[in-house]
Protein backbone atom coordinates (compact mmCIF):
# COMPACT_ATOMS: atom_id res chain seq x y z
CA UNK A 1 0.00 0.00 0.00
CA UNK A 2 2.77 2.24 0.61
CA UNK A 3 4.05 2.74 -2.73
CA UNK A 4 0.80 2.62 -4.25
CA UNK A 5 -0.27 5.57 -2.51
CA UNK A 6 3.37 7.20 -2.57
CA UNK A 7 3.24 6.78 -6.54
CA UNK A 8 -0.17 8.12 -6.77
CA UNK A 9 0.92 11.15 -5.38
CA UNK A 10 4.17 11.91 -7.19
CA UNK A 11 2.20 11.09 -10.21
CA UNK A 12 -0.83 13.43 -9.58
CA UNK A 13 1.12 16.34 -8.21
CA UNK A 14 3.71 16.02 -11.25
CA UNK A 15 2.20 14.61 -14.18
CA UNK A 16 -1.22 16.29 -13.95
CA UNK A 17 -0.20 19.30 -12.21
CA UNK A 18 -2.67 19.16 -8.99
CA UNK A 19 -1.86 20.64 -5.83
CA UNK A 20 -0.50 18.27 -3.66
CA UNK A 21 -2.93 19.02 -0.57
CA UNK A 22 -6.17 18.48 -3.27
CA UNK A 23 -4.04 15.26 -3.98
CA UNK A 24 -3.95 14.01 -0.42
CA UNK A 25 -7.77 15.57 0.38
CA UNK A 26 -8.82 13.53 -2.37
CA UNK A 27 -7.04 10.08 -1.15
CA UNK A 28 -8.55 10.94 2.66
CA UNK A 29 -12.02 11.54 1.63
CA UNK A 30 -12.01 8.24 -0.48
CA UNK A 31 -10.15 6.36 2.34
CA UNK A 32 -12.97 7.50 4.64
CA UNK A 33 -15.34 6.29 2.60
CA UNK A 34 -13.59 2.93 1.85
CA UNK A 35 -13.76 2.49 5.47
CA UNK A 36 -17.72 3.21 6.30
CA UNK A 37 -17.89 0.58 3.38
CA UNK A 38 -15.49 -1.91 5.11
CA UNK A 39 -17.03 -1.46 8.72
CA UNK A 40 -20.62 -2.63 9.69
CA UNK A 41 -22.22 0.27 11.15
CA UNK A 42 -19.54 2.91 10.32
CA UNK A 43 -22.47 4.77 8.14
CA UNK A 44 -23.34 5.96 11.71
CA UNK A 45 -19.86 7.97 12.45
CA UNK A 46 -20.27 11.78 12.32
CA UNK A 47 -16.53 12.32 12.14
CA UNK A 48 -14.30 10.26 10.45
CA UNK A 49 -10.86 11.48 9.48
CA UNK A 50 -8.12 9.62 7.51
CA UNK A 51 -4.49 10.43 8.26
CA UNK A 52 -1.99 9.67 5.45
CA UNK A 53 2.03 9.69 5.83
CA UNK A 54 2.73 10.92 2.58
CA UNK A 55 6.82 9.98 3.24
CA UNK A 56 5.68 6.20 3.93
CA UNK A 57 2.31 5.44 2.58
CA UNK A 58 0.53 4.58 5.88
CA UNK A 59 -2.99 5.48 6.15
CA UNK A 60 -4.38 5.80 9.98
CA UNK A 61 -8.11 5.91 10.48
CA UNK A 62 -9.60 8.82 13.52
CA UNK A 63 -13.57 8.69 14.66
CA UNK A 64 -13.98 12.06 16.82
CA UNK A 65 -16.11 10.93 19.75
CA UNK A 66 -17.57 12.87 22.48
CA UNK A 67 -16.71 12.26 25.57
CA UNK A 68 -20.16 11.33 27.97
CA UNK A 69 -20.61 10.01 31.38
CA UNK A 70 -20.20 6.26 31.97
CA UNK A 71 -24.32 6.06 33.11
CA UNK A 72 -24.81 7.78 29.63
CA UNK A 73 -23.07 6.05 27.16
CA UNK A 74 -25.35 4.75 24.44
CA UNK A 75 -23.65 5.26 20.78
CA UNK A 76 -20.63 3.46 20.32
CA UNK A 77 -20.07 5.11 16.87
CA UNK A 78 -20.08 8.63 18.41
CA UNK A 79 -19.54 8.69 21.42
CA UNK A 80 -16.81 7.23 24.51
CA UNK A 81 -17.25 6.42 28.28
CA UNK A 82 -15.51 9.20 30.43
CA UNK A 83 -13.17 6.50 32.38
CA UNK A 84 -11.96 5.29 28.66
CA UNK A 85 -11.40 9.22 27.61
CA UNK A 86 -9.13 9.90 30.80
CA UNK A 87 -7.24 6.72 29.49
CA UNK A 88 -6.71 8.85 26.48
CA UNK A 89 -6.22 11.86 27.74
CA UNK A 90 -5.68 12.65 31.47
CA UNK A 91 -7.43 15.89 31.39
CA UNK A 92 -10.53 14.51 29.42
CA UNK A 93 -14.10 16.34 30.41
CA UNK A 94 -17.47 15.72 29.76
CA UNK A 95 -18.63 17.18 26.67
CA UNK A 96 -15.01 17.31 24.59
CA UNK A 97 -13.99 15.69 21.80
CA UNK A 98 -11.43 13.30 21.20
CA UNK A 99 -9.96 11.42 18.21
CA UNK A 100 -9.56 7.61 18.50
CA UNK A 101 -7.51 5.20 16.21
CA UNK A 102 -10.25 3.15 14.08
CA UNK A 103 -8.14 1.63 11.98
CA UNK A 104 -9.11 -2.43 11.12
CA UNK A 105 -6.09 -4.96 10.98
CA UNK A 106 -6.99 -5.93 7.79
CA UNK A 107 -6.70 -1.85 6.38
CA UNK A 108 -4.36 -2.35 3.71
CA UNK A 109 -4.18 -2.57 -0.39
CA UNK A 110 -8.17 -3.79 0.25
CA UNK A 111 -8.95 -0.38 1.58
CA UNK A 112 -7.22 0.97 -1.84
CA UNK A 113 -8.53 -0.96 -4.53
CA UNK A 114 -12.38 -0.01 -2.52
CA UNK A 115 -11.30 3.33 -2.38
CA UNK A 116 -10.06 3.72 -6.22
CA UNK A 117 -13.02 4.73 -7.70
CA UNK A 118 -14.09 7.17 -5.41
CA UNK A 119 -10.10 8.39 -5.26
CA UNK A 120 -10.42 8.78 -9.12
CA UNK A 121 -13.36 10.82 -8.91
CA UNK A 122 -11.92 13.12 -6.90
CA UNK A 123 -9.05 13.31 -8.44
CA UNK A 124 -10.70 13.90 -12.02
CA UNK A 125 -12.89 16.68 -10.57
CA UNK A 126 -9.54 18.60 -9.14
CA UNK A 127 -7.88 17.91 -12.31
CA UNK A 128 -10.81 19.28 -14.07
CA UNK A 129 -11.00 22.18 -11.84
CA UNK A 130 -7.49 23.01 -12.90
CA UNK A 131 -8.11 22.97 -16.59
CA UNK A 132 -11.04 25.40 -15.79
CA UNK A 133 -8.36 28.06 -13.63
CA UNK A 134 -6.01 27.68 -16.76
CA UNK A 135 -7.95 27.84 -19.69
CA UNK A 136 -10.85 29.90 -18.44
CA UNK A 137 -8.84 33.57 -19.61
CA UNK A 138 -7.87 31.65 -23.04
CA UNK A 139 -10.93 30.99 -24.86
CA UNK A 140 -10.03 33.00 -27.80
CA UNK A 141 -6.53 31.56 -28.32
CA UNK A 142 -5.15 29.19 -30.77
CA UNK A 143 -3.86 26.23 -28.98
CA UNK A 144 -1.92 23.07 -30.70
CA UNK A 145 -2.31 19.19 -29.90
CA UNK A 146 -2.24 16.19 -31.26
CA UNK A 147 -5.50 14.02 -32.21
CA UNK A 148 -5.87 11.46 -28.79
CA UNK A 149 -8.93 9.64 -30.13
CA UNK A 150 -12.83 9.96 -31.20
CA UNK A 151 -15.89 9.83 -29.48
CA UNK A 152 -18.10 9.06 -32.11
CA UNK A 153 -17.84 12.82 -34.27
CA UNK A 154 -16.22 14.73 -31.88
CA UNK A 155 -12.11 14.46 -31.95
CA UNK A 156 -10.83 14.62 -28.55
CA UNK A 157 -7.26 16.42 -29.03
CA UNK A 158 -4.42 15.87 -26.23
CA UNK A 159 -3.28 19.46 -25.28
CA UNK A 160 -0.06 18.37 -23.12
CA UNK A 161 -1.68 17.71 -19.83
CA UNK A 162 -4.96 18.66 -20.88
CA UNK A 163 -7.55 17.23 -23.14
CA UNK A 164 -10.23 19.16 -24.96
CA UNK A 165 -12.94 18.03 -27.26
CA UNK A 166 -13.93 19.71 -31.00
CA UNK A 167 -17.47 18.25 -31.64
CA UNK A 168 -18.58 17.67 -35.06
CA UNK A 169 -20.50 21.15 -36.05
CA UNK A 170 -16.84 22.51 -35.02
CA UNK A 171 -15.20 20.20 -37.76
CA UNK A 172 -14.16 21.52 -41.50
CA UNK A 173 -15.89 18.84 -43.14
CA UNK A 174 -13.39 18.77 -45.91
CA UNK A 175 -10.58 17.59 -43.27
CA UNK A 176 -9.74 14.22 -42.43
CA UNK A 177 -8.59 13.69 -38.56
CA UNK A 178 -6.20 10.74 -37.88
CA UNK A 179 -5.20 9.77 -34.47
CA UNK A 180 -2.06 10.99 -33.67
CA UNK A 181 -1.90 14.10 -36.24
CA UNK A 182 -0.60 17.67 -35.09
CA UNK A 183 -3.47 20.39 -35.57
CA UNK A 184 -3.75 24.24 -34.58
CA UNK A 185 -7.35 24.86 -33.16
CA UNK A 186 -9.05 28.17 -31.80
CA UNK A 187 -10.21 28.16 -28.54
CA UNK A 188 -14.09 28.49 -28.49
CA UNK A 189 -15.03 28.54 -25.27
CA UNK A 190 -14.45 27.02 -21.39
CA UNK A 191 -17.56 25.05 -20.10
CA UNK A 192 -18.12 24.56 -16.38
CA UNK A 193 -21.23 22.98 -16.27
CA UNK A 194 -22.68 19.31 -15.92
CA UNK A 195 -19.92 17.19 -16.20
CA UNK A 196 -17.53 19.56 -15.17
CA UNK A 197 -15.06 22.18 -16.45
CA UNK A 198 -14.43 20.82 -20.78
CA UNK A 199 -12.31 23.09 -23.44
CA UNK A 200 -14.55 23.25 -26.58
CA UNK A 201 -11.74 23.60 -29.62
CA UNK A 202 -12.58 24.74 -33.22
CA UNK A 203 -11.67 24.75 -36.53
CA UNK A 204 -14.42 25.82 -38.39
CA UNK A 205 -14.38 28.71 -36.49
CA UNK A 206 -14.26 32.93 -38.62
CA UNK A 207 -12.68 33.77 -35.76
CA UNK A 208 -9.60 30.68 -36.55
CA UNK A 209 -9.15 32.56 -39.51
CA UNK A 210 -8.44 36.52 -37.89
CA UNK A 211 -6.14 34.92 -34.95
CA UNK A 212 -4.26 33.12 -38.13
CA UNK A 213 -3.79 36.61 -39.20
CA UNK A 214 -3.38 38.57 -36.69
CA UNK A 215 -0.44 35.75 -35.91
CA UNK A 216 1.03 35.88 -39.16
CA UNK A 217 0.68 39.88 -39.62
CA UNK A 218 2.69 42.34 -37.85
CA UNK A 219 1.12 44.86 -38.93
CA UNK A 220 -2.34 43.55 -37.96
CA UNK A 221 -0.94 42.16 -34.21
CA UNK A 222 0.51 45.78 -33.50
CA UNK A 223 -3.18 47.35 -34.90
CA UNK A 224 -1.75 49.20 -38.19
CA UNK A 225 -3.82 47.34 -40.23
CA UNK A 226 -7.86 46.76 -38.43
CA UNK A 227 -8.78 43.02 -39.48
CA UNK A 228 -12.81 44.67 -40.09
CA UNK A 229 -14.78 41.78 -40.50
CA UNK A 230 -14.42 37.95 -41.53
CA UNK A 231 -16.82 35.61 -43.29
CA UNK A 232 -15.79 31.68 -43.85
CA UNK A 233 -17.20 28.70 -45.15
CA UNK A 234 -14.87 26.51 -43.97
CA UNK A 235 -13.17 23.95 -45.78
CA UNK A 236 -14.38 26.26 -49.09
CA UNK A 237 -13.72 29.80 -49.08
CA UNK A 238 -13.01 32.65 -46.91
CA UNK A 239 -13.27 36.45 -47.57
CA UNK A 240 -11.61 39.09 -44.90
CA UNK A 241 -12.02 43.23 -44.81
CA UNK A 242 -8.98 45.02 -43.65
CA UNK A 243 -8.63 49.14 -42.84
CA UNK A 244 -5.81 51.41 -42.15
CA UNK A 245 -5.49 54.68 -41.24
CA UNK A 246 -2.29 55.24 -42.50
CA UNK A 247 -1.84 56.39 -45.94
CA UNK A 248 1.38 54.83 -46.44
CA UNK A 249 0.78 51.66 -46.04
CA UNK A 250 -1.35 49.00 -48.26
CA UNK A 251 -3.64 46.81 -46.11
CA UNK A 252 -4.34 44.55 -48.74
CA UNK A 253 -0.54 43.93 -49.77
CA UNK A 254 0.69 43.49 -45.71
CA UNK A 255 -1.74 40.58 -45.52
CA UNK A 256 -0.06 39.18 -48.80
CA UNK A 257 3.02 39.62 -47.80
CA UNK A 258 5.93 39.25 -50.33
CA UNK A 259 5.17 37.31 -53.17
CA UNK A 260 1.83 35.97 -51.14
CA UNK A 261 4.28 34.45 -48.13
CA UNK A 262 1.88 35.20 -45.51
CA UNK A 263 -1.18 34.65 -46.79
CA UNK A 264 -0.10 31.31 -48.08
CA UNK A 265 1.28 30.42 -44.53
CA UNK A 266 -2.41 30.87 -43.74
CA UNK A 267 -4.01 29.16 -46.67
CA UNK A 268 -1.30 26.18 -45.89
CA UNK A 269 -3.11 26.17 -42.06
CA UNK A 270 -6.46 26.11 -43.15
CA UNK A 271 -5.07 23.26 -46.10
CA UNK A 272 -5.64 25.49 -49.55
CA UNK A 273 -9.10 27.06 -48.52
CA UNK A 274 -9.47 30.23 -50.61
CA UNK A 275 -9.15 33.33 -49.03
CA UNK A 276 -9.78 37.04 -50.42
CA UNK A 277 -7.95 39.49 -48.83
CA UNK A 278 -10.22 43.10 -49.77
CA UNK A 279 -10.08 46.52 -49.09
CA UNK A 280 -12.37 47.54 -46.47
CA UNK A 281 -14.79 50.72 -47.31
CA UNK A 282 -17.44 52.60 -45.85
CA UNK A 283 -19.28 53.23 -48.51
CA UNK A 284 -21.66 50.02 -49.18
CA UNK A 285 -21.52 50.23 -52.95
CA UNK A 286 -17.53 50.54 -53.02
CA UNK A 287 -17.32 47.81 -49.97
CA UNK A 288 -19.72 45.56 -52.61
CA UNK A 289 -17.79 45.99 -55.53
CA UNK A 290 -14.99 45.12 -54.01
CA UNK A 291 -16.01 42.16 -52.33
CA UNK A 292 -17.51 40.85 -55.72
CA UNK A 293 -14.31 40.64 -57.71
CA UNK A 294 -13.57 40.00 -60.40
CA UNK A 295 -17.15 40.58 -62.01
CA UNK A 296 -17.50 44.04 -62.82
CA UNK A 297 -21.03 45.82 -61.13
CA UNK A 298 -22.89 46.91 -63.75
CA UNK A 299 -25.13 48.75 -60.95
CA UNK A 300 -25.90 49.10 -57.58
CA UNK A 301 -28.85 50.41 -55.41
CA UNK A 302 -29.34 50.41 -51.70
CA UNK A 303 -32.57 49.71 -49.87
CA UNK A 304 -31.08 51.43 -46.68
CA UNK A 305 -34.34 50.36 -44.65
CA UNK A 306 -34.07 46.71 -44.81
CA UNK A 307 -30.50 46.70 -45.85
CA UNK A 308 -30.69 44.96 -49.18
CA UNK A 309 -28.12 46.06 -51.45
CA UNK A 310 -29.41 45.31 -55.36
CA UNK A 311 -26.10 44.57 -57.77
CA UNK A 312 -26.47 44.03 -61.65
CA UNK A 313 -24.39 42.51 -63.68
CA UNK A 314 -23.60 41.45 -67.15
CA UNK A 315 -24.50 38.23 -68.04
CA UNK A 316 -21.04 36.75 -68.37
CA UNK A 317 -20.11 37.96 -65.09
CA UNK A 318 -23.41 36.83 -63.25
CA UNK A 319 -21.96 33.58 -62.67
CA UNK A 320 -18.63 34.38 -61.25
CA UNK A 321 -20.78 37.37 -59.06
CA UNK A 322 -22.93 34.76 -57.48
CA UNK A 323 -20.69 32.12 -57.57
CA UNK A 324 -21.11 27.95 -56.69
CA UNK A 325 -24.22 27.50 -55.32
CA UNK A 326 -24.08 31.25 -54.21
CA UNK A 327 -21.06 31.04 -51.89
CA UNK A 328 -19.81 34.28 -53.44
CA UNK A 329 -22.97 36.14 -52.96
CA UNK A 330 -22.95 34.91 -49.29
CA UNK A 331 -20.14 35.23 -48.04
CA UNK A 332 -20.21 39.03 -49.96
CA UNK A 333 -23.47 39.78 -47.77
CA UNK A 334 -21.48 38.11 -44.86
CA UNK A 335 -18.85 40.32 -44.76
CA UNK A 336 -20.51 43.19 -45.37
CA UNK A 337 -23.74 42.93 -42.99
CA UNK A 338 -26.33 43.68 -45.98
CA UNK A 339 -28.52 41.50 -47.86
CA UNK A 340 -26.78 41.48 -51.59
CA UNK A 341 -28.94 40.53 -54.30
CA UNK A 342 -27.22 39.84 -57.63
CA UNK A 343 -29.16 40.12 -61.17
CA UNK A 344 -28.44 39.80 -64.57
CA UNK A 345 -28.12 42.89 -66.03
CA UNK A 346 -31.37 43.41 -68.64
CA UNK A 347 -30.81 47.50 -70.03
CA UNK A 348 -28.59 46.50 -72.71
CA UNK A 349 -30.88 43.78 -74.20
CA UNK A 350 -34.10 46.06 -73.75
CA UNK A 351 -31.81 49.13 -75.41
CA UNK A 352 -31.68 46.41 -78.19
CA UNK A 353 -35.06 45.62 -78.49
CA UNK A 354 -36.32 49.03 -78.27
CA UNK A 355 -33.98 50.09 -81.71
CA UNK A 356 -35.25 46.72 -82.90
CA UNK A 357 -38.59 47.42 -82.24
CA UNK A 358 -38.77 50.98 -84.13
CA UNK A 359 -36.69 49.68 -87.20
CA UNK A 360 -39.56 46.61 -87.35
CA UNK A 361 -41.73 49.60 -87.55
CA UNK A 362 -40.34 51.67 -90.58
CA UNK A 363 -40.64 47.98 -92.45
CA UNK A 364 -44.07 47.68 -91.82
CA UNK A 365 -44.85 51.16 -92.89
CA UNK A 366 -42.88 50.91 -96.03
CA UNK A 367 -44.05 47.42 -97.37
CA UNK A 368 -47.70 47.45 -95.59
CA UNK A 369 -47.59 45.00 -93.24
CA UNK A 370 -48.61 44.34 -89.48
CA UNK A 371 -45.94 45.19 -86.98
CA UNK A 372 -45.53 41.67 -86.00
CA UNK A 373 -44.87 40.20 -89.74
CA UNK A 374 -42.21 43.44 -89.49
CA UNK A 375 -40.57 42.03 -86.89
CA UNK A 376 -39.98 38.84 -87.98
CA UNK A 377 -38.73 39.75 -91.09
CA UNK A 378 -36.32 42.19 -89.36
CA UNK A 379 -34.97 39.15 -87.27
CA UNK A 380 -34.98 36.83 -90.17
CA UNK A 381 -32.07 38.90 -91.64
CA UNK A 382 -34.26 41.67 -93.56
CA UNK A 383 -32.28 44.95 -91.99
CA UNK A 384 -33.14 47.09 -94.76
CA UNK A 385 -35.52 47.39 -97.66
CA UNK A 386 -32.52 46.58 -99.89
CA UNK A 387 -31.91 43.22 -98.27
CA UNK A 388 -35.53 42.15 -97.92
CA UNK A 389 -35.72 42.52 -101.71
CA UNK A 390 -32.62 39.84 -101.97
CA UNK A 391 -34.71 37.47 -100.49
CA UNK A 392 -36.45 34.40 -101.94
CA UNK A 393 -39.79 34.55 -102.02
CA UNK A 394 -40.38 30.83 -100.01
CA UNK A 395 -37.90 32.27 -97.54
CA UNK A 396 -40.27 35.39 -96.32
CA UNK A 397 -42.91 32.65 -97.29
CA UNK A 398 -41.47 30.41 -94.37
CA UNK A 399 -39.85 33.03 -91.72
CA UNK A 400 -43.47 35.25 -91.86
CA UNK A 401 -45.73 31.56 -91.59
CA UNK A 402 -47.71 33.65 -94.68
CA UNK A 403 -48.40 32.02 -98.23
CA UNK A 404 -46.22 32.64 -101.33
CA UNK A 405 -48.79 34.96 -102.34
CA UNK A 406 -48.47 37.53 -99.54
CA UNK A 407 -44.45 36.86 -99.89
CA UNK A 408 -44.49 38.06 -103.67
CA UNK A 409 -46.41 41.24 -102.52
CA UNK A 410 -43.82 41.72 -99.73
CA UNK A 411 -41.10 41.64 -102.39
CA UNK A 412 -43.22 43.37 -105.28
CA UNK A 413 -43.43 46.46 -102.55
CA UNK A 414 -39.60 47.17 -101.79
CA UNK A 415 -39.23 47.58 -105.91
CA UNK A 416 -39.08 51.06 -106.69
CA UNK A 417 -38.41 52.29 -102.60
CA UNK A 418 -36.39 55.12 -101.43
CA UNK A 419 -35.48 54.74 -97.91
CA UNK A 420 -33.42 56.75 -95.96
CA UNK A 421 -30.26 55.71 -94.46
CA UNK A 422 -32.01 56.11 -90.75
CA UNK A 423 -34.57 54.36 -91.59
CA UNK A 424 -32.54 51.38 -93.10
CA UNK A 425 -29.84 51.75 -90.73
CA UNK A 426 -29.79 48.40 -88.78
CA UNK A 427 -30.01 48.25 -84.80
CA UNK A 428 -26.64 47.49 -83.13
CA UNK A 429 -26.53 45.94 -79.87
CA UNK A 430 -24.49 48.14 -77.24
Amino acid sequence: MTTDIVALIEFYEKEKAIDRDRVVEALEYAFCSAYRKMVPGADAIEVLKADINEKKGDTRIFASLEVVADDDYVDKFNEVPLQIALRKNAEAVIGDHIDFDVTPKNFGRIAVQTAKQTMMQRLRQAEKEKIYDEFKDRAGDIVSGSVRRFEKSDVMVDLGKFEARMPSKERVGTEEYNVGDRIRCYVVSVENEGRGPEIILSRSHPNFVRRLFESEVAEISDRTVELRSVAREAGYRTKVAVYTHDDKVDPVGACVGLRGARVKNIVRELNNEKVDIIRWNEDVKEFVSEALKPAQVRSITLNEEDKVVNVTVDEEDLSKAIGRRGQNARLTSKLVGWDVQVRKDESQHEQFEARVGDAASHLAEALKIEPRLADKLFRAGGVTLDMVSQMPADYIASALEVDLAEAERILAATKGEEVSSDETSAPTEA
